[in-house]
C-alpha cells in the first residue's frame, strides 16, 4: 500500500477536462465537454479501465448497446480521478472494451460490466469468465436493479456453479482498501433513491476470503461518474461513488 497516495475526492471533479485531440472521439447528446477516448490501445503494462462488451438489445434514449451506458464518460472521468488521487500507473486517454471470449481479458485485473439483466453469455465465455476469476481477476458488477437480480444470479450460476452471492460485511476490507468508506446509507440508486445493496461472491464462499465479485445490486456508481463534472448530481454524492470506485480498484491490485 506505500506505493499509494491518498487524497480527498472533494473538488477534484471539477477539473475533469476532456484530454487532447487524437482519440476517438465522442459526444454525448445535451452538450457539455466532448470526451477523447481510445478504445483498445495496444496494451503497455500500465492500468486502465476495462468495460466488458457483450450482445444483447439496445437500451435506453440514446439507443445504445446496453452494455455501454454511461460509456464513454464515466470512464473517461473515472479514471482521471484514480489517476489524481493514487500513484496507480493509470491510463487515462484511452480504455478497454472487451469480450469475454477476448484473450485481453486476461490482461486486466479488474472488469466493470453493467446492465446484466440482459447479460446472457454463451458457453465459451462463461468458461473464460470463470478462468479469469479462479487465476485472481475482479469484477465490478454495476447499473442494474429490481428482478434484474435474479437473470445475474441464474448467469453466474452458470459461470461458478457453487457460488453464493451474499451481503458484504460493512467492515470488509474492500471498503477500507485506500478511502475508509462508512457512508453505505447515502449510496442510493441516482433515479428513485433506492438504497444501493453491496453483493458479493467469495473465493471458497469464505467471507474472509478474497473478494472476486463486487456487486452495486440496486445502484449506479457510475451514472454520478458519468455527470461529475456537468453538475447533475451533489457534489458529496459523486464524491461517494467515486471513493467505492477506487476502493475497488485498488482493493483488486493490493490482493
Amino acid at each position: 500500500m506505500s506505493a499509494l497516495r491518498c487524497w480527498p475526492v472533494a473538488g477534484l471533479w471539477l477539473a475533469l477536462v476532456a484530454v487532447p485531440a487524437g482519440a476517438q472521439r465522442f459526444r454525448e447528446d445535451g452538450g457539455g465537454p466532448p470526451v477523447d477516448l481510445a478504445a483498445n490501445v495496444p496494451y503497455d503494462g500500465s492500468f486502465e479501465f476495462a468495460r466488458i462488451r457483450y450482445g444483447g438489445q439496445l437500451g435506453n434514449f440514446r439507443r445504445e448497446p446496453v452494455w455501454a451506458h454511461d460509456y464513454p464518460r464515466a470512464d473517461a472521468n473515472f479514471s482521471r480521478i484514480l489517476a489524481e488521487v493514487s500513484t496507480v500507473r493509470m491510463r487515462t486517454r484511452s480504455s478497454a472494451v472487451i469480450g469475454l471470449e477476448d484473450p485481453a481479458l486476461f490482461q486486466h485485473a479488474v472488469a466493470y460490466i453493467v446492465e446484466v439483466g440482459y447479460w446472457v453469455p454463451n458457453d465459451r465465455e462463461v468458461a473464460a469468465l470463470r478462468t479469469w476469476l479462479r487465476r485472481g481477476g475482479f469484477l465490478v458488477v454495476d447499473d442494474f436493479q429490481g428482478q434484474d437480480i435474479y437473470n445475474f444470479t441464474e448467469q453466474m450460476k452458470r459461470v461458478l456453479p457453487d457460488a453464493v452471492l451474499r451481503p458484504i460485511p460493512h467492515d470488509h476490507p474492500v471498503f477500507d482498501a485506500f478511502y475508509h468508506f462508512t457512508d453505505f446509507a447515502q449510496v442510493r440508486h441516482p433515479y428513485g433513491g433506492v438504497q444501493t445493496e453491496f453483493l458479493g461472491i467469495f473465493e471458497r464462499n469464505d467471507p474472509t476470503g478474497r473478494l472476486m465479485v463486487a456487486v452495486n445490486y440496486n445502484g449506479d456508481i457510475a451514472e454520478y461518474w458519468e455527470f461529475s463534472d456537468r453538475g447533475f448530481f451533489p457534489i458529496a454524492l459523486s464524491n461517494e461513488a467515486y471513493k467505492l470506485g477506487v476502493n475497488y480498484m485498488v482493493y483488486a491490485l493490493t490482493r
